[in-house]
Formats: structure tokens, C-alpha cells, sequence
């Protein structure tokens, strides 16, 4: 498979040319990268009218995943969020449009709703759950659907989650098509999912649309991600994706960026298939392992191990701490969870590392925790958009009873919003709140 972006950054990298154009170091080196960092100089593209080397990248890309088309974006999964969420909104016509979203949703999610001004329904599971899970089965969406006071004009879902559980994304996709409504899903951590022995991405599994984040599981640079469209999609979503994604966007797209997903897609072709299913075979392992030594799983995604600590004595953060001091980096953690990702570009010795500092790892009494406080549904008294947008001030979490959120309040990570603009921030909240170490809120000022 060509690499056109690549190709075409490499050979300007390598030429003698005298730079009168942007960026300001004129491609002197002190990183390193600089020859490369380049911009829409002639025959470089333009990534939102892409008509060259970038629209013949994406041809590459769409056709590894199959879609209508796989659109680029350098701004992460945040920027193809709120692109698939106005094209959503636009399609549907309504002048004040409803989306069904489940509650774990990215605070980028909040941003779309303010700038484009949407009403939200909250779906919540059955079962409590941690702030950074919401595991919905398609029953309850389509409760939701038929309840909701007007047709809604997408259902968005969160998979995988942080924690690394993924939902039912085929019987949720199955209901949305039944009632006519498009299926948006936040595959940020799923990007893989696509190059497993057993294909589990969104869009095979019937999505309409999805962001991936190609940077946190892919060999590419952090930024880079995509937006997929679902080959039997609306027309209208890849008419209008580049104008929905220019909506949100910088004008300056990075091509170290665009030139990593350019490689990408040569790396997927020639090697994707057999690396992942080489690299989720050995996690299995280690998984297999620590359940051998007593430790606790949690979730289901086959690159991401997630362990419940107190079962084996310890608080997630102290796991971590300890991994740390053995030069190992965790993703996650906190009273609960340790989360550890993968991916084919950790080495052999990676996995022993991490199977040796375990193995030290001394069982003790099992913590008991008080129950982690469930995510909950606080009375709203303005939109997201109009609290957003208000003037607001920032004050102690406890002495904010009865005040109006502002700005999302979020965990960070994984950035998921413990209370809503626009909702009141209660005792229960609050509780919540300090729970994830959030001693400051931003509040609708009176």
C-alpha cells in the first residue's frame, strides 16, 4: 500500500528548497522532526478539501476499514466527535434536536452540545456502575427511544469504555435501524478492534458513524485519529463530513500527524492482522496469569487489562505506584482499578516486566471499600448550552449545594463528567465529586 503524505513530507524533508512559508523554524532541526513539520505548501493538500495526496491517503485508509469513507482528523477524537454529532443534527432537519446518549460520554460530547446547541436524554444502566462504565442493553435503548418525548436524532454510546468493557454495539445497532435513527459510538480506544482474528469495530458490528483514536492503540503520532461512515449511511454524512470536521477544526493541521496515519495505513495492510492477534494472544496470557496469582479482572477489550484491586489487598493507585518504581507507566488508576493498555509495539520484554513485578507482589487482606458512588442524574435547570455560556465563577465543591454547574466537571483522566452543565450540583454530587478529588467547581454565577 503507497504512502502518499509520507512520501511526499519525506522528499520535501530531503530537498535544498528555501523555506518562505509557515512554520517559523524553517525546517531547522531541534527536535529533530522539523524538515518534516511542513504546511499546505503547493502539492501538499489540503486536509478539509482534500483532493490529493490526502484524499488519496484516506482511499487507503476506507478501504482498510471497509466504510463510505474514513476522514482524518489531527485533533484527536475530539474534533470527530463533534463532526459526526453535527452531521447527525443537521441531517435529522429538527430545530431543536435530540440525541439519546449513554452517561460515560467524553466531555467533548458536552462541547458539541453547547456549540451546537442539542438536548440531551441521559440513558442509564440497570445496574450502578463505576463513573467511567455504562453498559446499556439494547432493550434499555430501545426503552429509551420509544419514551423519549420526540424522535431523537441519534442514539451515542461509549465503547470501550475506560475500564475496557465494550457493549453490545450489534443489538443497539439493530434497534437503531430499526426505528430509523443513526448510531453514533465513541471507538476511541477501539481503533484496533478493526485487525483482531475476530473483527469487533463499530462499524462491522452496524454503527452509522464512529471517531476512532488511532493514536492510543495504533502506531500513530497522539492527535492523530479518524472519523468512519458506515458504507450504508445517509449520503448526506460524507457529502458534509469535511465542512462538519473544517466546523470544529484548526486550519493548520499537523503533517508529522497526517504523515503518521499516512504510514499507518501501509503498517495495517502488511502487518496489522497477525501482529494484533499475536499481541492479544499474549495479554490473554498474562491475564491468564494473574488470575493464577488471585488478582481480580475487569472488562472484556482483548488489548486493555484492567484489574480490580481490593480483592487482593490494594488500593489501584498504590499497584501503580509500585509499577512505576519498576520503570513500568500504567494508564489508569484509582481506589478501584488498575488499567494497563497494549499493543503490538510493546516487546516481549515489556510482558515480563510486568509478569515479574506481579509475581513480587504480596496478597494481603482484601480492602473493603466503601461503595464507589454510582453515576447519577441531578435535576437540570438550564441547557448544557446556556450554562456553558453563562457567566460563572469557581468556588469550593463544598460549599457548592444548590448552585448550577457550569463547565463540565470531570475525573481527569478519563475525562467523563461527574455532574453536567446546567444541572444542580447537590450533596449526592458533591459526594461524588470529592470522591474523585474535584475540590473546585465551576458554577453558574447568581
Amino acid at each position: 500500500m503507497n504512502t502518499p503524505i509520507a512520501d511526499f513530507v519525506t522528499k520535501y524533508a530531503n530537498s535544498d528548497a528555501t523555506r518562505l512559508h509557515m512554520p517559523g523554524h524553517k525546517g531547522k532541526t531541534v527536535l529533530g522532526v522539523e524538515s518534516y513539520d511542513i504546511t499546505e505548501i503547493t502539492g501538499a493538500d489540503v486536509l478539509y478539501s482534500a483532493d490529493g495526496i490526502i484524499a488519496e491517503s484516506e482511499k487507503n485508509c476506507t478501504s482498510l476499514f471497509e466504510t463510505a469513507h474514513s476522514f482524518y482528523s489531527a485533533e484527536g477524537s475530539s474534533l470527530a466527535i463533534k463532526a459526526m454529532l453535527y452531521l447527525a443534527i443537521t441531517a435529522s432537519g429538527d430545530e431543536k434536536p435530540l440525541v439519546l446518549a449513554a452517561r460515560n460520554a467524553h466531555k467533548a460530547f458536552l462541547y458539541a452540545a453547547a456549540w451546537l446547541d442539542f438536548d440531551v436524554q441521559w440513558i442509564m444502566p440497570s445496574e450502578d456502575t463505576h463513573l467511567c462504565s455504562c453498559l446499556l442493553s439494547k432493550d434499555e435503548v430501545e426503552n429509551a427511544i420509544l419514551t423519549a418525548n420526540k424522535k431523537p436524532s441519534a442514539v451515542y454510546l461509549t465503547s470501550p469504555d475506560y475500564l475496557g468493557t465494550l457493549s453490545d454495539i450489534e443489538g443497539v445497532a439493530s434497534v437503531c435501524k430499526a426505528h430509523k435513527i443513526p448510531l453514533l459510538v465513541d471507538n476511541a480506544h477501539g481503533a484496533y478492534l478493526r485487525f483482531l482474528p475476530e473483527d469487533q469495530h463499530p462499524i462491522t458490528l452496524g454503527a452509522t458513524m464512529c471517531c476512532d483514536s488511532a493514536h492510543k492503540t495504533l502506531p500513530v503520532l497522539t492527535g492523530g485519529a479518524y472519523l468512519h461512515i458506515a458504507q450504508n449511511a445517509d449520503p448526506y454524512f460524507v457529502e458534509n463530513a469535511r465542512n462538519a470536521l473544517a466546523s470544529f477544526a484548526s486550519t493548520s493541521p499537523s503533517y508529522l500527524i497526517l504523515s503518521s496515519l499516512d504510514l499507518c495505513n501501509a503498517y495495517l495492510h502488511e502487518k496489522g492482522k497477525e501482529d494484533f492477534a499475536d499481541c492479544a494472544k499474549k495479554v490473554a496470557d498474562l491475564k491468564t496469569y494473574l488470575l493464577s496469582l488471585g488478582f481480580t479482572l475487569f472488562g472484556d477489550e482483548p488489548l486493555k487489562l484492567t484489574l480490580y484491586t481490593p480483592d487482593y489487598g490494594y488500593f489501584g493507585y498504590e499497584l501503580a505506584e509500585c509499577l512505576s518504581k519498576h520503570n513500568i507507566e500504567s494508564e489508569f488508576a484509582d481506589s478501584e482499578y488498575l488499567v494497563l493498555m497494549f499493543s503490538p509495539s510493546n516487546t516481549p520484554l515489556d510482558f515480563e516486566r510486568v509478569e515479574q513485578v506481579f509475581d513480587k507482589i504480596v496478597k494481603k487482606e482484601r480492602k473493603i471499600l466503601p461503595n464507589s458512588p454510582a453515576p447519577i442524574l441531578s435535576e437540570r435547570r438550564m441547557s448544557v448550552r446556556k450554562a456553558m455560556l453563562a457567566k460563572s465563577e469557581t468556588i469550593p465543591t463544598e460549599q457548592a449545594a444548590g448552585r448550577i454547574a457550569a463547565s463540565p466537571t470531570v475525573s481527569c483522566p478519563p475525562a467523563i463528567p461527574i455532574v453536567v452543565s446546567g444541572e444542580v450540583i447537590t450533596q449526592e454530587v458533591i459526594k461524588r465529586l470529592l470522591y474523585y478529588g474535584v475540590t473546585q467547581v465551576s458554577v453558574v454565577k447568581e
